[in-house]
């Protein structure tokens, strides 16, 4: 089939990727007055995040929620849409199963005096600022952090469910320098990090609360629809590039993508690319490039996760559903890593009557989950919430998503990897990366760090 080549007037730059990173870098640089075109393999922007509507609840295909930070709040603002937004109650209490019970977890400094912890780790969180530690020179997984500082009822309990919620990542392996850096620098300067955080606060003039846990009124999808209708025509939907070249022509270099769409193949030219898919994805499109580089993007391992929603009515549960939820560690033998109570948090998720919980399970701990149909994962997941939660009858309504890569792992060396990303970026003049593997999963980091990727595009562009 011939190959159609499109040499955009004013040389757009073309960001590819529809997920929440690529969409807030391509909508910031439309902002900037740059003309810009975004290509996404799928048919619908987004990503993971993604909001269903099914029998009188509303579920989430990804992330529940997200912390509204001051980035992802001031594009919230510009895009006009800060009247649909949710937020939970910061009251909102959450648990951890321990023998087969669930036990709130108190915020600090309730914490050490909670049945959660047993009175030789309660002792250890209150002596932490007294006791002078410096971190090893060798990089430290979050494991061995945890044992070092605090011992081992505090990883199993506390550390590891809290990991498993927000990289559903093994601790053995989650480097502490990629994933919380500010926790060994804070070590390194203070001796400890408790004192740190306290300094830190004191010293920047910080609140004590944390930014709110968010939504829309109408879901999370909210979002990334809303930045694709405000780029309009420059979103192309089921285009899926295949390869990413170089060109040079007149003393100037550029890029060629190579895109395929409807059955037919086109080469757009751009003088700038944004690469804002998964590694996995831009690791084989970029090996025209340069194999060092693919082979540093396809290192970055991804853990596999089930979502799974439920509606039910109120009656069926033997306990409220009368916070953010619970984490389950691993040392209790179940396999659902922890469950969000949406409807405790957030208006319009359940009907009348009735509650809407989504559970996950999978992550580096369990990578073989998604072998199982989905049927089997969700009798797994409605067997264990039934236990926990003394559920009776089933659910009156389900759905449930398997992502086969579904977060980014910050492992031992990903400090490395990011480094060599970047490093890239600077000997490849044009080619740009925006993603969750670069400043964290969370999205309110995506916003932020895409906003830095369209920034040093228009500098970039403005140096040419």
């Amino acid at each position: 089939m011939a190959e159609a080549t499109q040499a955009l007037h004013g040389g757009r730059i073309v960001v590819i990727g529809g997920g929440i990173s690529g969409l807030t870098c391509a909508y910031r640089l439309q902002r900037l007055g740059l003309p810009i075109i975004l290509l996404e393999a799928s048919d619908r922007p987004g990503g993971l995040v993604g909001s269903q509507e099914k029998d009188g609840f509303l579920f989430e295909s990804g992330p529940q929620s997200f912390q509204g930070t001051a980035g992802i709040l001031e594009l919230i603002g510009d895009l006009g849409i800060e009247d649909q937004l949710c937020k939970a109650d910061p009251r909102a209490p959450r648990y951890v199963l321990r023998g087969g019970r669930l036990i709130k977890v108190p915020m600090s400094p309730a914490l050490v005096t909670s049945s959660l912890l047993g009175m030789s780790s309660r002792w250890k969180l209150i002596s932490e600022p007294f006791r002078r530690t410096r971190p090893p020179t060798e990089e430290e997984s979050i494991a061995q952090f945890v044992r070092r500082k605090f011992g081992h009822e505090i990883l199993e309990y506390l550390v590891a469910p809290f990991v498993s919620g927000v990289y559903a990542g093994d601790p053995e392996q989650l480097s502490l320098r990629a994933a919380f850096p500010t926790l060994e620098e804070w070590e390194r300067e203070y001796g400890s990090v408790l004192r740190g955080a306290m300094k830190s606060r004191s010293a920047n003039g910080e609140s004590r609360s944390a930014p709110p846990l968010c939504s829309f009124r109408n879901g999370l999808n909210t979002l990334g629809q809303t930045l694709a209708n405000k780029l309009g025509a420059s979103v192309r939907l089921g285009a899926r590039v295949d390869a990413v070249t170089k060109k040079e022509a007149n003393g100037r270099s550029g890029y060629q993508i190579h895109v395929e769409q409807a059955g037919g193949r086109a080469t757009i030219e751009a003088p700038a690319v944004v690469v804002a898919t998964p590694t996995y994805v831009a690791s084989p499109m970029l090996k025209a490039i340069s194999s060092s580089l693919t082979r540093t993007l396809s290192g970055i391992a991804y853990a596999a996760v089930a979502v799974v929603a439920s509606g039910y009515h109120s009656r069926q549960l033997g306990r409220p559903a009368d916070g953010f939820g619970f984490l389950v560690p691993r040392a209790e033998k179940v396999r659902t890593l922890g469950t969000v109570w949406n409807s405790c948090l957030f208006p319009g998720r359940a009907r009348d009557g009735a509650v809407a919980m989504t559970s996950f399970i999978g992550g580096a701990t369990d990578p073989n989950i998604l072998s199982n149909s989905a049927d089997e994962i969700s009798r797994v997941v409605r067997e264990d919430n039934a236990k926990i939660l003394d559920i009776s009858g089933p659910a009156i309504a389900t759905a449930i998503w398997k992502h086969e890569k579904a977060l980014p792992q910050y492992n031992l060396g990903h400090v490395h990897a990011v480094r060599a990303i970047r490093e890239a970026e600077r000997l490849i003049p044009g080619l740009f990366f925006a993603g969750n593997y670069l400043q964290g999963p969370a999205l309110g980091k995506c916003v932020e760090q895409a906003y830095e990727t369209a920034d040093a595009v228009r500098s970039f562009l403005g140096a040419a």
